[in-house]
């Protein structure tokens, strides 16, 4: 529209826009930068749409479990104290199989949950069916390649001693940050790989903004976002993965934590796992494995050592890059985490 500036929004929000028939340009964006949000869409078309008879009562798990499973809160009949709707009836609204608390699902010999059990019980089967069908599409129709590379950290892990050493406990690095900058940094260097494959074409991302993949107490997993990563120095980024961790596990992520992913981070190095090859999140086209950090004897200048190594891995779509892009991706994490000091 002549005279109107353009609107920052990922391809994300603008799908829901276009499909909820909310106008962009109307919404003040709560994103990095007064980006418009998936959230913000939401929130416009929620206000937007026919109001019902009385206020509705709908449990903040039922919120998030509806934009999970995309259910249509107005269509859900409410179970709950005075109508209000409950996790089970959202549950009950999304297509696919009958939840194992429907009166029609056959009794099993498994003995029935506690009352105390069963939230977080409910909780993490409904995050395991909605992971195992985003999943399933995304092997279905995302052509994966995949490459490893061992990446010597004995550089980093000299520089986070050196660090630590003279730092508060508040303010020490993990390994794990380091490795988030890295990948973030390279994903700036590599941009072919940070953004979306949508209407058959990619789009690269605004801004490097890293979903980091965090498994739950309860079960099952959730990828709140790191906003403009790359640009973080190394002690904000550490606080800032500190708090998103803290709020997912404590089911307190707001809208603005996991809006507009353009690349995703999985760390399994604290589960013992050395090398991760990962299923990439759509409309992503790439996802980023770090594995454990083992010493390994290495030849170095002609004499045998130990030093300290990483596996760092690539799952990429190969609709949107080849092998070569996804090397050159990988070596550029292998440059950077050889002077973590400029990181």
């Amino acid at each position: 529209v002549p005279g109107r500036a353009p609107v920052e929004a990922g391809p994300l929000a603008r799908h829901l826009a276009q499909r909820t028939g909310v106008d962009l340009a109307d919404l003040r964006g709560t994103g990095a930068g007064g980006r418009v949000t998936r959230a913000d869409v939401e929130r416009a078309a929620s206000a937007t749409s026919p109001a019902p008879p009385s206020r509705r009562r709908v449990s903040p798990l039922a919120r998030r479990l509806a934009a999970q499973l995309d259910v249509d809160l107005a269509t859900v009949t409410g179970t709950g104290t005075a109508s209000a709707v409950r996790a089970a009836d959202v549950r009950r609204a999304a297509p696919g199989p009958a939840t194992p608390a429907s009166p029609a699902a056959p009794a099993g010999p498994a003995r029935p949950a506690a009352p105390a059990e069963r939230p977080s019980q409910e909780r993490a089967v409904t995050m395991r069916q909605a992971i195992a069908g985003l999943m399933t599409r995304a092997n279905r129709d995302i052509p994966h390649y995949y490459l490893a590379t061992t990446v010597d950290l004995t550089a980093a892990t000299d520089w986070l001693h050196d660090h630590n050493r003279h730092s508060t406990v508040a303010e020490r690095i993990l390994p794990a940050a380091l490795l988030l900058k890295a990948a973030a940094v390279a994903a700036r260097q590599v941009p072919e790989l940070n953004g979306f494959w949508t209407d058959g074409g990619f789009t690269a991302g605004r801004g490097v903004h890293l979903g980091v993949a965090v498994s739950l107490r309860g079960g099952g997993l959730v990828a709140p976002t790191l906003h403009d990563a790359d640009t973080l120095e190394l002690p904000a980024l550490m606080a800032a993965l500190k708090e998103l961790v803290a709020r997912a596990r404590t089911g307190r992520l707001r809208g603005s934590d996991v809006a507009d992913p353009t690349l995703t981070v999985t760390n399994l190095g604290d589960h013992g796992v050395e090398t991760v090859l990962g299923v990439i999140y759509p409309p992503q086209v790439a996802l980023v494995g770090f594995g454990r950090i083992v010493d390994r004897p290495c030849a170095v200048d002609g004499l045998l050592g130990v030093r300290p190594t990483v596996t760092a891995s690539l799952s990429a779509d190969h609709r949107a890059t080849d092998g070569a892009v996804g090397a050159r991706y990988l070596r550029a994490v292998d440059r950077l985490l050889q002077k973590p000091e400029h990181l």
